[in-house]
């Protein structure tokens, strides 16, 4: 007969699904790996059903295991709702929220912008991982995040953020070692800097064809932040969104009329979480963030 599973039990099964092995799990819970394998096997034991697979490179969850991990969230949401209750939501609003961005825009924009939200919730952490990469709200890899395009898959909720702008920037003296440039055509000559193409994370990002077409770039990085600053030090013209490009005198807007890229930052949370008052209060205060500088980001 099956029996009500613990609750332990199925922390341990979130902690799995989220790390994908007994060792990732023990450590975001704080014990021991077989004593995470402990629990899985009493939840099998209570629900009378295989949940996961075992293997060595690592776990993956059953059909009947999703399902589970599925209540198992509801449930930890409902935990952490009724916690706020008891504490007053916004005014006891503490604990890490990590928050997955661009390596651009949380470098240059968002880094910059944080410390009226911490200066006003005092108990609060924020987290935040600027790096070109996606980020799997479902694995718990971040609370929010800062996305290009819209996600199709998962139980999301979305905000758009602000559209943004880019260009073609070249270094003062690179422009002035190299061919005038006063069409498109003239860029034929010319060296470029951009992505390493299997490291794109998104298609949003695979633009140098568009600015330039048929260009080769010359020296590639999966970091745009690097290929600023190569086009800084005259390495070539990179595509850059304005709102980094225009930051540094050396660099100089080239074809301004011709060359203008549109891009967008969605803000991105899992449902489960929406609600949750310390990744509400973030998530309304990056919102708010974006809409008053959106100017800004649309030069």
């Amino acid at each position: 007969m099956s029996t009500t599973p613990n609750w332990e039990h199925l922390r341990a099964l979130l902690a799995v699904a989220r790390t994908g092995t007994l060792s990732g799990a023990a450590a975001r819970l704080g014990v021991k790996h077989s004593t995470v394998g402990r629990h899985l096997t009493a939840l099998e034991e209570a629900t009378q059903t295989k949940i996961v697979d075992r293997s060595p490179t690592g776990i993956t969850l059953t059909a009947a295991g999703a399902r589970l991990v599925e209540a198992a969230e509801a449930v930890e949401n409902q935990i952490l709702l009724a916690q706020e209750e008891i504490g007053g939501r916004d005014l006891s609003a503490g604990g890490t929220v990590r928050v997955g961005a661009p390596d651009g825009v949380g470098t240059f924009f968002l880094a910059r912008h944080l410390k009226p939200l911490l200066d006003t919730y005092p108990n609060l952490t924020v987290q935040l991982v600027a790096m070109p990469r996606l980020f799997n709200l479902t694995k718990r890899e971040a609370d929010l995040t800062i996305v290009l395009a819209i996600p199709t898959q998962g139980r999301l909720a979305i905000r758009k953020l602000t559209d943004y702008t880019l260009g073609l920037y070249g270094s003062v003296d690179y422009l002035a070692a190299n061919p005038l440039i006063v069409e498109p055509n003239d860029l034929r000559r010319h060296r470029f800097i951009d992505y390493i193409d299997d490291l794109i994370f998104t298609a949003e990002l695979d633009y140098l064809d568009e600015a330039a077409r048929g260009a080769r770039a010359a020296f590639q990085s999966s970091n745009i932040i690097a290929q600023m600053n190569a086009a800084r030090a005259g390495a070539g013209l990179a595509v850059l969104p304005h709102f980094l490009g225009a930051q540094f005198p050396e660099l100089t807007l080239v074809l301004p009329d011709t060359v203008r890229l549109t891009r967008s930052w969605w803000l991105v949370v899992h449902e489960t979480q929406r609600d949750i008052a310390r990744v509400r209060i973030v998530m309304d205060y990056i919102s708010g963030l974006f809409h008053a500088h959106r100017d800004h980001f649309n030069a």
